[in-house]
């Protein structure tokens, strides 16, 4: 599968906590396996070239909220992401342990994009 794609990719943006100034995905990103970190890279740039994509990639979660799913050698990852003025900002990254997205991970992308949106 190619990459090439006439249109210009959609910029990424990680959500930053405002207090700390932490990026969550990134940082939980950081810690996983190399491998792991570049198939779920690879799938966000798929998502960015390719937009606006469905199953299996992607898949939309309401409210605006999707999650581009990674097989991993681990297990499932999400990314749970929100398009917020023609960007993908990641709000929050996890390995999957259950068949539904854990109501706290879904909580927790929402109001990162609730705080995201209010910055704009």
């Amino acid at each position: 599968m190619t990459m090439d794609s006439p249109h210009q990719p959609i910029p990424v943006i990680f959500y930053r906590e405002n207090t700390t100034g932490n990026e969550p995905v990134r940082e939980w990103l950081s810690k996983i396996d190399k491998e792991s970190r570049k198939e779920i890279g690879r799938d966000i740039r798929i998502v960015q070239l390719r937009w606006p994509l469905g199953m299996p990639l992607v898949r939309s979660l309401g409210k605006g909220l999707w999650e581009i799913r990674s097989y991993i050698p681990k297990g499932i990852a999400r990314v749970l992401f929100k398009m917020i003025e023609g960007e993908i900002v990641l709000l929050h990254g996890f390995i999957k342990k259950t068949q539904k997205t854990p109501p706290g991970d879904l909580e927790l992308a929402k109001n990162r994009a609730k705080f995201m949106e209010s910055k704009r």
